[in-house]
């Protein structure tokens, strides 16, 4: 009988896209559903951006691209790196990619060969360790708990490495816990991953600018760090523009020429004018990102006063990113109309059906005791949404 490849076999798909799928199919039959389960921006992409997309269809930017994208957007990211970050980089440092999801596949696959480990911190973003599996490699899980604010600890890195150690992959501010490592935290990791030869870090900055407690800190600022870091980003949380599809990494350039190899064999540069409007979004006012993070930063302070009123819910603070994990195993085992609720999953599903709102379930994101909320939607949905998350899980006996 025909099969698909091991490789195939061996993913898992994606949580969120089938559980975003799955209440885009309700809404088709006429239900209200409100969707809280996709990690996307719900502005529309600042007019000066979309100006510039024009401007370069005008312009005739529809042929190839270099593979590593156009000379003028890796030098607009390197003056960001400097001005934002204070890190200096050049462009043969910088790879574009089709979304910083593609930025991250590229490194782990450049980096990682069978057999080698690849410590990630749980909760993570649901691609990880589906992406070292498909590179043939081992994902290595730390459980950094809710107690702890979802954030790994020097001692629990230094007894997750091992000689088979190759890469570790942290995501600050976080998809899916919105927990932000501070600069502390962050030199404190630094010190044990240079105590090891040949380790690396892909640190994932997508959510850098959606950020509650100050200025947004990257690892690869300590000395000996620049080396051993890969950092991705993009456009599509900070400027609305997921789809896009512009990611990058900055890295030490023998990454970024491995990257560059690989990106040449299987999509070539990303979509040219794309890459035009992230240049002018990098280049020009920033003042729209900041007021999308104000208003995130508003809905954050409405959902989690709101969650917190939900008997059996226990809710943290989240410091960036735009979404919600509260944990919720004190509904595990409960019933209504029959169905019991074995794991998080289960609880995701029942609030899609009884609620109508779409969630998706921490053990996707590999907790079982939490499930995850994007809050980025409008305050009047938020509210609705948290009113019929409320009645559902009262439900629950």
């Amino acid at each position: 009988m025909a099969q698909l490849s091991d490789r195939l076999q061996r993913l898992a798909p994606s949580a969120t896209l089938a559980m975003s799928q799955k209440s885009s199919e309700m809404k088709a039959q006429g239900i209200d559903v409100i969707n809280l389960s996709v990690g996307e921006p719900d502005f529309n992409t600042p007019d000066t951006i979309k100006e510039a997309a024009k401007k370069a269809v005008d312009d005739n930017f529809s042929r190839y691209s270099p593979v590593p994208g156009y000379m003028d957007l890796r030098e607009a990211i390197v003056a960001k790196l400097k001005n934002e970050n204070k890190l200096n980089y050049t462009t043969s440092e910088i790879l574009v990619s089709n979304g910083a999801k593609q930025s991250v596949c590229n490194t782990v696959m450049a980096l990682v060969n069978p057999g080698d480990e690849v410590i990630i911190p749980t909760p993570y973003w649901v691609s990880y360790p589906q992406m070292v599996k498909l590179a043939g490699g081992t994902p290595v899980f730390v459980n950094a708990t809710f107690e702890q604010d979802f954030k790994m600890t020097p001692e629990q890195l230094e007894t997750a490495i091992t000689p088979k150690t190759r890469l570790i992959i942290l995501c600050s501010p976080s998809n899916p816990t919105g927990s932000v490592y501070s600069k502390e935290e962050l030199r404190s990791l630094a010190e044990v991953i240079k105590s090891h030869e040949d380790l690396f870090i892909l640190a994932d900055e997508i959510y850098e600018h959606i950020n509650y407690v100050g200025k947004h800190e990257s690892i690869a600022q300590f000395d000996g760090m620049k080396e051993r870091t890969i950092i991705v980003n993009g456009v599509s949380k900070a400027y609305a523009m997921t789809g896009w599809r512009i990611g990058y990494i900055a890295a030490p350039e023998w990454i970024v020429k491995g990257c560059n190899k690989l990106q040449g064999q299987y999509t070539s540069g990303p979509c040219s004018v794309s890459q035009k409007a992230a240049e002018a979004a990098y280049i020009g006012n920033q003042q729209c990102v900041e007021e999308m993070r104000k208003a995130f930063e508003r809905r954050r302070d409405l959902i989690v006063k709101l969650a917190k009123e939900i008997p059996g819910l226990e809710v943290n603070t989240p410091q960036g990113a735009f979404y919600l994990f509260p944990k919720c195993s004190s509904f595990i085992g409960k019933s209504y109309n029959g169905k019991t609720i074995e794991n998080t999953n289960d609880l995701a599903l029942f609030l899609l059906e009884e609620a109508h709102v779409a969630t998706v379930g921490g053990d996707a994101f590999g907790d079982p005791d939490c499930f995850r909320m994007s809050y980025a939607t409008s305050d009047e949905n938020i509210r609705e949404a948290m009113s019929r998350i409320k009645h559902a899980l009262s439900l629950l006996k």
